[in-house]
């Protein structure tokens, strides 16, 4: 008998879609597969995988049939409107969304101009010259370095990873401007995760199945004897989704 038994009304496998432009440079490419295939079996059932090019997506109905969507590494993607077209389906249709490091950015991104009404925001890596940078270079580099977070007590990434400190793997440059933190929150946005000298490091949305975006990126640290927390539960709302679509149609 299943050890998951929640999940045993799924008429399909669950299904992830990742979000970004897939390239044999990027480590964390080459990881997430692996990692998401190692949380079979006792947390089965098993997810099936679909990467999602920038420049494939089109609009909203591109990741409808998916469970979850993560948006992985490797920005500036090639089509920016088609990752922020997956984050806006997934985020206003309640599909489970993980967005690590350029995930994170453009996470912020989307947001802050489709529910903030920032329009004008902007990514620094990609136009040094904005008027309205959102992203910015970090003051300090985090480019292969590992660094604290302190995890924000009752949230989501609490839940998934316990409160407190703890120490993560980086492979990035650009940050939140905090500029504009107190506007993102006063529109429901959480930060749930800072590190020492309170810099955001972690973003969520509590009315959301499962929204979730880290600077870090939680796949540098795992392997397959050892998933990083975060993606797990990540994992576990993604069988959750497809599970309740089971019943639903049932």
């Amino acid at each position: 008998m299943s050890s998951f038994p929640r999940h045993a009304a799924t008429a399909r496998p669950p299904r992830i879609a990742l979000v970004g432009d897939r390239s044999g440079s990027v480590q964390a490419h080459a990881k997430i597969p692996v990692l998401i295939d190692a949380m079979a079996g006792p947390a089965g059932p098993a997810i099936e995988v679909y990467w999602l090019r920038s420049t494939a997506i089109g609009g909203p109905g591109d990741v409808a049939g998916f469970d979850g969507v993560w948006v992985i590494p490797g920005s500036p993607y090639q089509n920016t409107d088609g990752v922020f077209a997956a984050i806006r389906a997934a985020r206003t249709g309640r599909i489970p969304l993980l967005g690590t490091c350029g995930g994170f950015q453009h996470l912020l991104l989307e947001f802050a101009r489709d529910v903030c009404g920032l329009s004008g925001v902007e990514n620094a890596e990609q136009n040094p010259d904005a008027a309205e940078p959102l992203i910015v270079p970090l003051e300090c580099s985090l480019l292969g370095e590992e660094a604290g977070v302190v995890i924000t007590p009752g949230t989501v990434a609490a839940d998934a990873m316990g409160p407190g400190p703890t120490t993560e793997r980086y492979f990035c440059r650009y940050g939140l401007n905090a500029d504009y933190l107190e506007i993102l929150q006063n529109h429901g946005l959480v930060f749930s995760g800072r590190d020492s000298s309170g810099e955001v490091r972690v973003a969520e949305l509590p009315d959301h199945p499962f929204c979730v975006a880290s600077l870090f990126q939680p796949e540098l640290s795992s392997d397959p004897t050892w998933v990083h927390p975060l993606i797990g539960a990540f994992a576990d709302a993604v069988r959750s989704h497809a599970a309740a679509l089971a019943g639903a149609a049932g």
